[in-house]
């Protein structure tokens, strides 16, 4: 007999309020997989394939909540995390770091830069979809404030 609990949350998608995503990475295959399993009715997502194409994007529309690998060819996660932090338009933007790093110095750094919250590779993508549903409940708390 199957757990109808198991069963429902098969069913039920994580991000149900309206939000736009913004996947960074220079791996195809992970910029399809943020597409397929953050993606919902509500929420958007679209991607980069370089921290360079990330900030041209974040700078040409509007995102809730960005995503980015540390290891990118050109501008990296960490120098794109900074410019979008000197940003005064986008400075309060969340950030999501997804990287197959996880050593002190990697977490440390992305965090000194302005990272929200950091997430290892492979990744659990309805453990993501959680983590961004709560970083954004948290971010419109702040701002509301």
């Amino acid at each position: 007999m199957t757990d109808p609990t198991a069963a429902e949350a098969a069913y039920t998608y994580v991000l149900d309020e309206r939000v736009r995503l913004l996947a960074v990475d220079d791996d195809p295959i992970l910029r399809e997989f943020a597409t397929v399993y953050l993606a919902t009715p509500s929420a958007e997502v679209e991607t980069a394939a370089s921290g360079e194409e990330g900030i041209e994007k974040l700078q040409q529309g509007h995102y809730d909540l960005m995503l980015i690998d540390l290891d990118m060819p050109g501008i990296g996660g960490i120098e794109a995390i900074r410019r979008v932090r000197a940003d005064p338009r986008l400075r309060l933007l969340p950030i999501i770091v997804v990287t197959g790093r996880e050593d002190i110095v990697s977490i440390d750094r992305a965090f000194d830069a302005g990272a929200t919250s950091f997430v290892c590779k492979p990744v659990n993508w309805r453990l993501l979809s959680y983590q961004v549903r709560y970083v954004l409940r948290a971010q419109k708390l702040i701002t509301a404030a």
